[in-house]
């Protein structure tokens, strides 16, 4: 039997995405890309902030890098949060530095579609978008395949 590639849940609430995030904080390594699909308002900044803050272990000051494209964090692991909305070609991806923290640091990734060729073929990709009160999450992580089957028994219901 094939195991599955992605799994998707729903989280009724902003909570459930904040408990997600502190749930896949502690499972990732440096090395570890995580990129964040979907539209404007559908979480994203939301889900990492709660990441971040969990892989600290503290309350902290997480904004949202859509302005200052990139903000890094040093936990255990030095951790990159980058928005990349604002860019229009992948050769501005390359400039911040991200090839090199994508093999040093965890890297969270809002708006992955901009890094073109950069796109790390073995990151953790989550896909978030509105469902009422509460929204959809996808987790495709094809070469994780034992954090698949702990997300699907952990958040599907």
């Amino acid at each position: 039997m094939r195991k599955p590639h992605s799994v998707t849940a729903f989280l009724p609430s902003e909570e459930d995405t904040a408990d997600l995030g502190g749930w896949l904080a502690v499972r990732l390594v440096a090395g570890d890309a995580v990129l964040l699909e979907g539209p404007i308002g559908a979480g994203k900044s939301h889900f990492a902030r709660a990441l971040i803050r969990a892989r600290l272990g503290r309350m902290e000051d997480v904004p949202s890098p859509t302005f200052t494209l990139v903000q890094t964090y040093l936990a255990d692991v030095e951790i990159w949060h980058a928005d990349l909305y604002r860019l229009s070609h992948p050769d501005e991806a390359a400039e911040l530095g991200l090839e090199d923290a994508f093999s040093q640091a965890i890297c969270l990734v809002e708006w992955p579609d901009r890094l073109g060729r950069l796109m790390p073929a073995d990151a953790i990709r989550i896909a978030l978008s509105a469902s009422g009160e509460g929204r959809n999450v996808t987790l495709a992580a094809p070469n994780h395949p034992d954090l698949l089957a702990e997300f699907a028994r952990r958040w599907q219901k």
